[in-house]
């Protein structure tokens, strides 16, 4: 595996445009669906998705996915950096008693290309718990058909309190 990352999305980089434009190519081939409006450009898209006020996150397709992407949003919801999400095993967001279920989600959106409406529970930086509902994951998948990971998007969540 290599240990290729993502720089943070900056104007420099135009927010990581060719990323972004694989989190949306991906998710009109699945679901006929766009992140954003079809007219913007790749770069318009990038700085709007990197700023939204909703979560939108991706991971690699490594056998023990490294999240490749997170926006603002998500970022925040995780407490997180940008350095720190990015070598972050995706697994790691989920409760250890909740790793079977977020198993068979995964195996689910690679068999299916995607699933809506998915309800669960997501552990920040200090072990802040929040549910997330509602949420679309998809297949990141190249213009030649190849499996390049996953990615996430949801709009609505709420922290839980322990006790």
């Amino acid at each position: 595996m290599s240990e290729r990352r993502l720089p943070y999305p900056a104007a420099e980089n135009q927010f990581l445009a060719g990323h972004v434009d694989l989190l949306r190519r991906s998710l009109r081939h699945w679901t006929g669906r766009d992140l954003v409006n079809h007219r913007m450009s790749a770069a318009e898209a990038a700085l709007y998705l990197f700023n939204a006020p909703f979560a939108l996150l991706s991971h690699d397709a490594a056998p023990d996915p490294i999240f490749s992407y997170a926006n603002r949003t998500a970022l925040s919801l995780f407490g997180m950096e940008w350095e720190e999400l990015t070598r972050l095993p995706s697994r790691l967001s989920a409760e250890p008693a909740a790793q079977g279920e977020r198993d068979a989600l995964l195996q689910e959106v690679a068999a299916n290309g995607f699933i809506a409406h998915y309800r669960g529970i997501r552990v920040g930086r200090y072990g802040n718990r929040f549910q997330i509902e509602d949420a679309m994951v998809w297949n990141l998948r190249s213009p030649a058909g190849i499996h390049l990971g996953q990615a996430a998007r949801f709009d609505h969540w709420r922290f839980l309190r322990d006790g």
